[in-house]
C-alpha cells in the first residue's frame, strides 16, 4: 500500500476502509489530518501547550480503542466531541486535585467567617498559588497538582531536597495566609 496515493481519500473513505479491515494503517492517514484542529481545541480548554499535546496523543490512542467498538459516521464531529469531553474531564480531575490541596491547607477561620463556595475556593486557591514566589509556586504545583515526589522535584528543578521541603512548607503557610486574608477582605 502506498500511503501517498491514499492521502487524497476523504475521511469517509478512510473510515470505510478502516471498518472493512480494522487496519490502523487507515487511521494513520486519517488522524494526522486532525492534529492542528485538536491541538487548538485542547489549547482552548487546557491553556498549556504541553498538556494540549499530551491530550491530543491521548485522544488519538482513544480513537484506536473506541473506533473498533463504535461505527462513527461523522468523524470530525465525533473526534471534536471526544477531545472536548476529555479536556473537560482532565480539568475536573485537576480541580479535584486542587480541592485536595485546599483540604490540606486549612483556611477556614473559627471566627465565624463563612466558607467560600467551591468555585470561589478554586479561584481563590488558584490566585493564591500565583501570588507565591516562583520557587514555592513551582514546588507546590509539582508536589500537589502533578503528584511528584520530593526527589522528582529536585531532579526537575535542580533545588536541593531541603530547599524543596522548605519551599513546600513555606508555600503552604503563605497560601494559608493569603487565603485567610482573602476571606477577611471579602467579608469587609
Amino acid at each position: 500500500m502506498n500511503r501517498k496515493e491514499h492521502q487524497s481519500y476523504s475521511d469517509e473513505m478512510l473510515l470505510e476502509k478502516y471498518y472493512e479491515q480494522y487496519d490502523n494503517y487507515w487511521l494513520g492517514i486519517l488522524l494526522p489530518r486532525y492534529t492542528l484542529l485538536l491541538l487548538g481545541v485542547c489549547m482552548k480548554y487546557l491553556k498549556d501547550p504541553e498538556s494540549a499535546r499530551d491530550m491530543v496523543q491521548q485522544v488519538f490512542m482513544k480513537c484506536m480503542t473506541e473506533l473498533p467498538r463504535h461505527r462513527v459516521e461523522f468523524f470530525k464531529a465525533w473526534i471534536y466531541q471526544v477531545t472536548r469531553n476529555d479536556c473537560l474531564m482532565y480539568l475536573r480531575k485537576k480541580k479535584i486535585e486542587v480541592t485536595e490541596l485546599a483540604d490540606q491547607i486549612p483556611y477556614e477561620l473559627d471566627a465565624g467567617y463563612p466558607l467560600l463556595d467551591e468555585e470561589r475556593q478554586w479561584r481563590a486557591l488558584e490566585n493564591a498559588i500565583h501570588s507565591l514566589n516562583q520557587e514555592q509556586k513551582t514546588c507546590i504545583q509539582q508536589f500537589y497538582l502533578q503528584k511528584k515526589s520530593y526527589l522528582e522535584i529536585t531532579k526537575k528543578t535542580g533545588y536541593s531536597l531541603m530547599q524543596v521541603k522548605s519551599y513546600i512548607q513555606n508555600g503552604k503557610r503563605n497560601l494559608k495566609i493569603e487565603l485567610e486574608n482573602k476571606m477577611i477582605r471579602s467579608n469587609d
